[in-house]
């Protein structure tokens, strides 16, 4: 048996046994109210007595079903909360409540209010699990990318421009691009890839015609003349051009 179909088994067999813990934890609640309810005010109407219930437990699936809903849209449902908190609360406190008031002389014992309260609260504890169940089937961990692995965007490469001095300006050899990238140019289908320097020439012809260069500048530029680039080799061509403009820069500052 592989891990793949132990771990289908073991989700088939705990979800069987949620189901029956829900539905068995709910069932006892609904009776013991019911009895209550007959107790109290219903006896003379056994659909009333048995409708009764209804009006606590119901807020319970409701506020289940409605966070189960909000789990999956990554937001936080205050009404949800309210409403299962309200039926869950409510129902157990009824269940407990109803012990001392079923019309028995004498002490009653403590554990009938403890036989009273676990139902209520293992229906409640065993269909938290169920809609996480369904949370995790519907939308797994794994579909949400990490975080950490989300490259943060670089700033843009700025060129300090001074009017009075020409020298501030990057030196550019040639405005135009060079032999050995125009020789690069496929004439149909995927795009060639070019070399580091190549790539870096093509970045200082665009620092030169817009004073500024960014990652998302470099890659049109490359794209314009019918090349690609790779993330790691745009970075390395970013790094390139940086320390040709920093010195540049440092001149800038000092000449001002």
């Amino acid at each position: 048996m592989t891990k793949q179909a132990a771990e289908r088994y073991a989700l088939v067999a705990a979800g069987a046994v949620i189901v029956a813990l829900t539905a068995g934890g709910f069932w006892l609640s609904y009776a013991h109210l019911a009895e209550v309810a007959g107790q109290h005010g219903l006896h003379s109407s056994p659909a009333r007595r048995w409708a009764w219930p209804a009006t606590l437990d119901a807020f319970i699936v409701a506020g289940e079903l409605l966070m189960l809903r909000a789990g999956l849209r990554r937001v936080t449902d205050g009404w949800a909360i309210a409403l299962t908190a309200t039926g869950s609360v409510g129902s157990i406190a009824l269940n407990v409540a109803g012990v001392s008031g079923m019309g028995s002389a004498g002490t009653v014992p403590l554990l009938d209010y403890v036989v009273a309260a676990v139902p209520p609260t293992a229906a409640l504890l065993a269909f938290g699990v169920l809609m996480r169940q369904i949370h995790q089937l519907v939308d797994p961990p794994g579909d949400h990318p990490d975080p950490a692995l989300v490259q943060a965007p670089e700033p843009p490469v700025s060129v300090p421009v001074e009017p009075t001095e020409p020298s501030a300006v990057v030196p550019v050899q040639s405005t135009e691009p060079s032999s050995e990238v125009a020789k690069s140019k496929p004439r149909g289908g995927r795009p060639a890839k070019a070399t580091v320097e190549e790539l870096a020439e093509i970045g200082r012809t665009a620092i030169a015609e817009h004073g500024t260069l960014s990652r998302s500048l470099l890659r049109k530029a490359v794209k314009d003349r019918d090349l690609t680039i790779g993330s790691e080799r745009q970075t390395e061509v970013m790094e390139i051009l940086r320390r040709e403009i920093e010195p540049v820069a440092e001149t800038g500052s000092d000449s001002s």
